[in-house]
């Protein structure tokens, strides 16, 4: 059985006024991420480690910001496209870790609906997926509530 892991990173800008989208459900809060599409961050990262995981590059190489078709688009269609991708490249998905850097709002009454919605959107396991959330303790940008960051984790065993 061939196995193989990848880490994903992103980090984007909070404003006041803006949607805040985080794991495919919006969260209340005053400010929101600025991104050329929804800016969902945890969504991202687990994009990119996927990608890196199967080889694939990033999130940046397949759904460009200076492409207009992802302009505003839900980073659920981009993960669905993303579990695609490794799939025609005969991987599964065989775990996801995952953690949110921010200060406000707290995500983790929001985890298990987070979770579920990954998990459709994945068709995966709920058990298969981990969401942590943390702060800086209002250390540096994500501290000052200037932006948010994720980073995820993910194992894909070769079909």
């Amino acid at each position: 059985m061939k196995i193989r892991t990848g880490f994903g990173y992103d980090v984007h800008k909070l404003e006041t006024g803006k949607d805040f989208w985080m794991g495919g459900i919006k969260l209340e809060h005053s400010k929101g991420a600025v991104g050329h599409s929804d800016a969902d961050v945890l969504i991202h990262a687990i994009c990119d480690a996927l990608l890196g995981a199967a080889n694939l590059r990033d999130i940046g190489f397949h759904f460009s910001d200076q492409d207009a078709a992802y302009k505003g688009i839900d980073s659920k269609i981009l993960l669905k496209d993303v579990v695609k991708l490794i799939r025609k490249k005969g991987y599964a998905i065989g775990n996801i870790d995952s953690t949110i850097a921010l200060e406000a709002p707290k995500v983790n009454p929001h985890i298990p609906a987070m979770c579920k919605i990954l998990s459709e959107v994945m068709k995966i396991d709920l058990d298969d997926i981990s969401i942590k959330a943390t702060t800086s303790e209002k250390l540096g940008f994500v501290g000052r509530e200037d932006g948010v960051a994720a980073y995820a984790s993910v194992l894909i065993v070769k079909e």
